[in-house]
C-alpha cells in the first residue's frame, strides 16, 4: 500500500456554465494553450485553435488523440451539444428514431453510461498533465426542496437529469456564470431590475444555482482571467508506469510482406528519407501504424517507392 501525504498538483477538470452571450467561450480561450473541440461551431470569433467536431466518433477519437499534442487545455465546447452528439449516435447504431424507442428512461440512462465512459476518457488527459474545460449552457428550472414549503426556480446545467449529476461529480470546479444584477422597488411596489453589464463568475452552492470549488475561491468573482489564473500555473503529469523491456520487433510473414521484401532496400531507403525508422532500422521495423498502412495498399505503396527511387537515382 502506497501513501502519500499532502497537497498535490495536477490538472484541472472545470465545468463552466451560463446564461446566454455571457462570454463563457470567450473566457475558455484564456486557458493555458487551448484547443477548442467545437461542436457548435462558435469559436469563429475567437483566435484559437479548433477541430470542428461534427459526430460522437470524432468527439470521442479527437479526446483520444489530444493527450498526444502539446496542448495544454482542452476545451469541449459543449457538453450539451456533446449528449446531443451522443443521442443521435446512440439511435442510429441501434436504428431507432427516438431515445423514447428503448423503454421509459431506458434510453437515457444508455445515453449516461457513455457519457460517463467519456468522462473516464478525459480523465487520460488530466493524467497527461491537461486541463480539460467542459462548457456547458444554463437553463430554469422548478425545483422542489424536500425541507421547503413552496417550489422555485433555480440554474442548472442544460443537460439530461442523467447526464448533468455526472459532470458535476466529475468537476474539480463548477462555475456558474451570468451578469450581476440588483433589484430595487419602485413606488407602486415592484421590482426593478438594474445594472446587468457588470459579469461575475460564482464557486458556491446556493439555492438559485449549482456551483462547486476545490481550491477555496471566494464565493463571488469578477469574469477576469486574473481571478483564477493561479489554480492553473502548473499541472504535474502523472507519473508514467515503468517501460517493460523491449521486445525484438516480429512481423507475421504474410503475401503482402513477401511482396514489399521484394524491393526491401528502396523501401527502407523511402521510409528512412521520410523519418519513419531511423538509420540503424529497415522496413520491417516500422511502427504498427506504419505497416498496417503499407497493408492496407501494398501496389500505392510501392508505387510512391519506386517514384522515389526513380527521383533519387536520378539526382545523383
Amino acid at each position: 500500500m502506497k501513501i502519500t501525504t499532502g497537497k498535490q498538483t495536477r490538472a484541472q477538470r472545470v465545468v463552466i456554465y451560463g446564461v446566454e452571450s455571457v462570454g463563457k467561450s470567450t473566457f475558455a480561450a484564456q486557458f493555458p494553450k487551448p484547443l477548442f473541440l467545437d461542436i457548435e461551431q462558435g469559436t469563429s470569433h475567437l483566435d484559437v485553435d479548433r477541430c470542428e467536431i461534427n459526430s460522437w466518433k470524432q468527439l470521442t477519437d479527437a479526446l483520444a488523440e489530444a493527450k498526444a499534442t502539446d496542448y495544454q487545455t482542452v476545451v469541449v465546447d459543449s457538453a450539451d451539444w456533446a449528449e446531443r452528439l451522443c443521442v443521435e449516435d446512440l439511435l442510429a447504431t441501434s436504428k431507432k428514431t427516438s431515445i423514447e424507442d428503448f423503454g421509459y428512461g431506458k434510453g437515457w440512462v444508455m445515453v449516461a453510461e457513455r457519457i460517463s465512459r467519456m468522462l473516464t476518457s478525459i480523465d487520460q488527459l488530466i493524467n497527461a498533465g491537461k486541463h480539460v474545460v467542459l462548457i456547458a449552457h444554463s437553463r430554469i428550472v422548478k425545483f422542489e426542496a424536500p425541507d421547503a414549503l413552496a417550489p422555485y426556480d433555480r440554474y442548472e446545467l442544460k443537460l439530461s437529469k442523467q447526464c448533468s449529476p455526472l459532470l458535476k461529480e466529475f468537476a474539480d470546479e463548477l462555475w456558474f456564470l451570468r451578469f450581476k444584477t440588483k433589484v430595487s422597488t419602485t413606488d407602486t411596489g415592484r421590482g426593478k431590475g438594474i445594472g446587468g453589464k457588470e459579469r461575475i463568475l460564482l464557486t458556491t452552492h446556493s439555492a438559485a444555482y449549482d456551483a462547486k470549488t476545490r481550491s477555496g475561491l471566494a464565493e463571488e468573482l469578477p469574469l477576469e482571467w486574473a481571478s483564477v489564473s493561479h489554480l492553473f500555473k502548473s499541472a504535474k503529469t502523472a507519473p508514467a508506469p515503468a517501460p517493460e523491456p523491449e521486445q525484438p520487433k516480429v512481423i507475421k510473414i504474410e503475401d503482402w510482406t513477401i511482396e514489399v521484401a521484394k524491393h526491401g532496400e528502396a523501401a527502407t531507403a523511402f521510409l528512412r528519407a521520410k523519418e519513419q525508422i531511423t538509420e540503424d532500422q529497415d522496413w520491417t521495423e516500422a511502427s504498427d501504424r506504419v505497416l498496417e498502412r503499407m497493408r492496407q495498399d501494398v501496389p500505392k505503396f510501392l508505387a510512391t517507392v519506386a517514384a522515389f527511387h526513380d527521383l533519387t537515382t536520378e539526382a545523383k
